[in-house]
C-alpha cells in the first residue's frame, strides 16, 4: 500500500527501522524545548500530513521506552487518524511520571501504525444470544 505524505519538518519521513517493525517513529517538530511537568499534557506537532486510503486508519501509539523510563504516554491511549483527515498529525503526550520531562526538537515522540478496518451496521434487536460468559464483566474470567 502506498500513502501520499507531505513532510513539512526537517526530520526524516516516517520509515520502518527493521524488517519486523510495525510502527514508524514520529518526531517533535517544535522550535523550542517543551517542559512537560507531571500530569501535564501537550499537543506536539510533527509536520506530517498524509492521505490515508479509505478502509484504513493510522494509529498513533506511545513509545515503550518513553513510557517505561519516564512515564511519557499518549493522553488518549491510542490516537486514531481517519482516512478523511488531511491536517497535520499531532501527538497528545501526557507525563505520568514523577519528574519533569523535556521534549526537544527532533525527539522521537510516538509511533504510527496503519490498520485496515471494517465498517459495521447495527441491527437493533430485543435481546442477544446466550454465551457461557453471559454478562460477566471485568475480571470475570480471572486475572491470571
Amino acid at each position: 500500500m502506498k500513502i501520499n505524505i507531505v513532510n513539512k519538518s526537517p526530520f526524516p519521513t516516517p520509515n520502518y527501522k527493521t524488517t519486523g517493525s510495525s510502527g514508524m517513529d514520529l518526531y517533535a517538530n517544535i522550535a523550542e524545548p517543551i517542559v512537560l511537568k507531571p500530569l501535564d499534557r501537550v499537543l506536539i506537532p510533527t509536520g506530517i500530513y498524509m492521505s490515508i486510503p479509505d478502509g484504513y486508519e493510522a494509529q498513533i501509539r506511545a513509545r515503550s521506552g518513553l513510557a517505561l523510563k519516564h512515564g511519557i504516554c499518549l493522553a488518549n491511549g491510542i490516537g486514531t487518524i481517519d482516512s478523511d483527515y488531511r491536517g497535520e498529525i499531532g501527538v497528545i503526550l501526557v507525563n505520568l511520571g514523577k519528574e519533569e520531562y523535556i521534549i526537544n526538537k527532533g525527539d522521537r515522540i510516538a509511533q504510527i501504525v496503519f490498520l485496515k478496518y471494517e465498517r459495521v451496521e447495527f441491527k437493533e434487536v430485543d435481546s442477544l444470544d446466550d454465551t457461557e460468559r453471559g454478562e460477566g464483566g471485568f475480571g470475570h474470567t480471572g486475572y491470571r
